[in-house]
């Protein structure tokens, strides 16, 4: 009966993910395709890549070049992340397409209005379906999936990955259009969808520290283990009232981990206590602060991205 039962919740709870993501990929599908290209704004990472070739192209194929975009960082993520981040992703790129294209074509009626209008409700609306996305395990930006990658390799972050790529998206944007106002409104814009998206996705920064205090410690040590290949140290505590001997468990984790990393430790004790803080660098020993040599740096970069196996 219990195994029923907890089959029941974990079947209710993965619908649930998958509706918040599908709403989500609607979300950005509305954003994209009533707010941003009728005026000539763009996202970053790949997704602006296939806003500027739908406006070469054909403003109906945003979804198509958004999907084969983001193909081969699919590819990468599979390697280097989990299937199950890949089956996230996936499942939200497809959708999005799927959106895209109902909307152009059974919806084409686009918002015209005052700049900031544009900027402040596309960017707010963009911002909440990609935090819905991120927020359950999925990613809709081949550009984050490569800066988590380039962050496990080589410590740079995540944003600073996002950034670098989006400098040269919003440089690209301006060089197509002949005219530096769109790029200028959509960097703009991208701020809104920042902070939109860190009210969407609690705690947004990249790396966190997870302390776990619970009854059910080796379960859940195992869980982490096995389930998500992360790894963990157990420390060894007293509880201050009780005087109790306590296993702690402390985990380091990438944000997008986080929710199938609460729903593991919930599932095995739902009265278990966590807390979570950012971290804002992680150094395992001296590797951390070696400075390789600039002739050599790209080519480490990208070598151990595209074969994160070699030793």
């Amino acid at each position: 009966m219990h195994s029923s039962h907890a089959s029941a919740k974990s079947f209710g709870s993965q619908v649930y993910i998958y509706l918040a993501m599908a709403f989500g990929a609607f979300l950005v599908a509305v954003s994209i395709d009533l707010f941003l290209l009728p005026n000539s704004l763009i996202d970053g990472g790949t997704i602006g890549i296939a806003m500027i070739l739908a406006n070469l192209f054909g403003k109906n194929l945003t979804g198509v070049f958004a999907v084969l975009l983001n193909l081969p960082f699919l590819y990468l993520a599979y390697r280097s992340i989990g299937k199950a981040f890949v089956l996230h992703a996936l499942f939200a790129n497809v959708l999005f397409l799927l959106f895209s294209y109902l909307l152009h074509h059974y919806f084409p009626y686009p918002f015209s209005g005052e700049s900031l209008e544009i900027v402040v409700i596309g960017g707010a609306i963009l911002g909440i379906g990609i935090g819905l996305i991120i927020r359950y395990g999925g990613c809709l930006d081949g550009t984050e999936i490569l800066g988590i990658i380039i962050n496990k390799r080589t410590g740079i972050t995540v944003g600073q990955v996002v950034l670098v790529c989006n400098i040269f998206v919003f440089g690209a944007c301006g060089l197509v259009f002949q005219d530096w106002h769109p790029p200028l409104l959509s960097l703009i814009m991208y701020m809104v969808v920042i902070k939109v998206m860190d009210a969407v996705v609690v705690g947004l920064d990249e790396t966190k520290s997870v302390l776990i205090i619970s009854t059910e410690s080796r379960a859940i040590a195992e869980a982490i283990v096995h389930e998500l290949g992360l790894g963990l140290t157990v420390m060894y505590g007293r509880g201050g009232f009780s005087g109790d001997a306590r296993e702690i468990l402390y985990v380091i984790a990438e944000r997008l981990q986080l929710a199938d990393l609460k729903e593991i430790i919930y599932r095995e004790d739902p009265s278990a206590f966590i807390a979570i803080e950012n971290l804002h660098e992680v150094a395992n020993g001296k590797q951390g602060y070696r400075t390789p040599k600039k002739k050599n740096r790209i080519g480490s970069l990208f070598s151990s991205v595209l074969a994160p196996n070699q030793k």
